[in-house]
């Protein structure tokens, strides 16, 4: 299984790197977690230089996508070849999720017609301007669409994409040994709060 973390120029670092983090505690054969971005090196809002894994045509075939979030993220949905190319993304054949301002991508993209929508507060209003409604809560999922609002929760997307791809098992494992030492049941506790209601069966 591979998930592919679609990061720009701009992009924030607790947003992408939290969930590349949490995914690559899956050890399973197969599983396989990518950064993946239009350039092959990527600069983030707080000058931090990565390396893009794959492209974003190879991306586009991964068997799920969470698109991560920057300050440039209105310049990426007026990239007619950026947008072109993420127009292959499929909720039919693949888990698509979003982080913050990466909801306004899926809305550009018309996925998000009819399905609400989690994202961060900035981002908020250019969402409901593309005609999707923006939930208050940290995250929300329907079928293989997921969203979720503010850096931190990006713990969700990564908790829902491993339950879907992996199992439930998998992805209390993966959260409990990332959360903070004495704290962890409660931690993984409030991740399958948010994420357990919204939980389709695992993919085959």
């Amino acid at each position: 299984m591979h998930t592919a973390i679609l990061t720009f120029d701009g992009y924030n670092e607790l947003d992408s790197l939290i969930a590349l983090g949490i995914l690559n505690r899956v050890r399973a054969p197969g599983w396989r977690v990518s950064i993946a971005g239009p350039t092959p090196r990527l600069r983030s809002m707080n000058g931090v230089v990565i390396d893009a894994m794959i492209d974003l045509e190879e991306a586009c075939d991964a068997d799920a996508v969470i698109v991560g979030s920057g300050k440039k993220t209105r310049e990426v949905v007026e990239d007619p070849a950026i947008m072109e190319t993420l127009a292959r993304l499929d909720p039919a054949r693949q888990l698509l999720a979003a982080q913050c301002s990466g909801a306004l991508v899926l809305a550009k993209l018309g996925q998000l017609r009819d399905v609400p929508a989690c994202t961060d507060l900035v981002t908020k209003p250019w969402v409901v301007a593309a005609g999707v409604d923006v939930l208050d809560q940290p995250f929300f999922a329907r079928g293989n669409l997921a969203t979720a609002g503010g850096c931190l929760a990006s713990t969700y997307l990564a908790t829902w994409t491993i339950a879907r791809l992996h199992g439930l098992e998998a992805a209390k494992d993966a959260m409990h040994y990332v959360a903070p030492v004495g704290e962890k049941d409660e931690y993984v506790a409030r991740a399958l709060r948010n994420v357990t209601p919204y939980l389709e069966p695992v993919s085959a």
